[in-house]
């Protein structure tokens, strides 16, 4: 029997979906055989915490940078060749920089962006090759700035049963949205879901704070990128825990607005609308990811590909709803399976007709 399947603006699901959505709010079980609602889990309101405020500092152009403060990574932007720029980190040696999943998800590839771990030094130098231009930096600092006050849910927050930290709860700084004159910088726009991409975020691994990765991955993509948010719907980190990414409104539901539908995000270039991004934490080239990050990638997985009603192991035709542009694709794929990038590694790649089927018999 064929698992091949035509998917479109008209929210068509694949051969062989297993369930309809209704409502997303609905609740499921977790492993443990509580439930949870799609904002607060409980309900039972929220805690005050305190997150360091990110600061960010930029440059224009090649060249030596320093900053006021610890950088933590250094976010970069240029045209031209993905692998013709280097940095060297205060008085390290140089360090070729290779344009990653964020360049592949922003253009046809004559552009290039990258996010450097910076171990806290307060200098970096940028050098370009002669078919490089438009140079931009971004020395960035989530760890050490001053607390600010988030407002916090007090009990886990879930959706279908899959705990997940909500925006607040990683510290979202929701102003870097918007820009000077109170605008959203990317507007918000919904499509029904068609299919899911996999992303590594090409960061260290063995991650101490994740969740300063986050933030720094929300500054890198919103500012640096001139995106407007995060790029990704979702990111896993290496024990495990799940991130609610891009801002998809107020109603308590991650990525989707009350009627199901997706928020386009930015994270597989030409073809975001009706695409949902997993980015797992980590560069997964010559290791595959934790044992904990693989579990909740599948069964994140399986819950949104049964709330839409989709096959993770179909073959379908993904139609752009915005230009009407299609490419054959599996339900769950890899960023690489959309353009030429290495993401989500080559190691997580090889694992994902694993998770795809484990995924499919959840």
């Amino acid at each position: 029997m064929s698992r091949r399947g035509v998917i479109g603006a008209a929210g068509a699901v694949a051969v062989g979906a297993a369930l309809t959505p209704v409502v997303f709010a609905a609740t499921e079980p977790d492993s443990s055989g509580a439930s949870g609602s799609a904002d607060t889990g409980a309900g039972a309101g929220t805690t005050t915490e305190k997150f360091p405020a990110t600061r960010a500092q930029a440059a224009d152009g090649a060249g030596a940078a320093t900053a006021a403060f610890p950088i933590s990574y250094v976010g970069l932007r240029w045209a031209g060749e993905q692998d013709g720029t280097a940095i060297k980190l205060a008085e390290g040696a140089w360090q070729d920089v290779v344009g990653g999943c964020a360049s592949a998800a922003a253009d046809d590839g004559t552009l290039g962006t990258a996010l450097v771990a910076a171990g806290d030094v307060t200098a970096y130098e940028v050098k370009a090759s002669s078919g490089v231009t438009d140079v931009r930096s971004l020395a960035i600092d989530t760890t050490d700035g001053k607390k600010r006050t988030c407002e916090v849910p007090s009990d886990p927050t879930r959706v279908r049963g899959v705990e997940y930290l909500s925006r607040a709860a990683w510290g979202a700084d929701e102003s870097k949205r918007f820009k000077a004159d109170g605008t959203e910088n990317t507007p918000t726009a919904y499509y029904p879901a068609q299919v899911l991409t996999v992303h590594h975020t090409d960061t260290p691994n063995d991650d101490p704070d994740p969740a300063a990765t986050v933030r720094a991955i929300y500054e890198y993509h919103a500012i640096t990128n001139d995106w407007g948010d995060i790029g990704y719907h979702f990111l896993i980190d290496e024990a495990g825990r799940i991130y609610e990414g891009r801002y998809s409104g107020d109603d308590g539901i991650p990525a989707h607005n009350a009627d199901g539908k997706v928020v386009t995000a930015f994270h597989t270039g030409g073809y975001n609308s009706g695409n949902l991004g997993i980015a797992l934490l980590g560069t997964l080239i010559d290791q595959g990811p934790t044992a904990a990050a693989k579990r909740s990638l599948t069964r994140l997985i399986s819950v949104l590909a049964r709330f839409h009603g989709l096959d993770p192991q179909a073959e379908v035709t993904y139609t752009n709803p915005v230009n009407g542009v299609q490419k054959d694709v599996t339900t769950v794929g890899g960023h690489r399976d959309w353009m030429a990038t290495d993401c989500p590694g080559a190691t997580m790649y090889a694992l994902l007709d694993d998770v795809r089927a484990a995924a499919a018999k959840r």
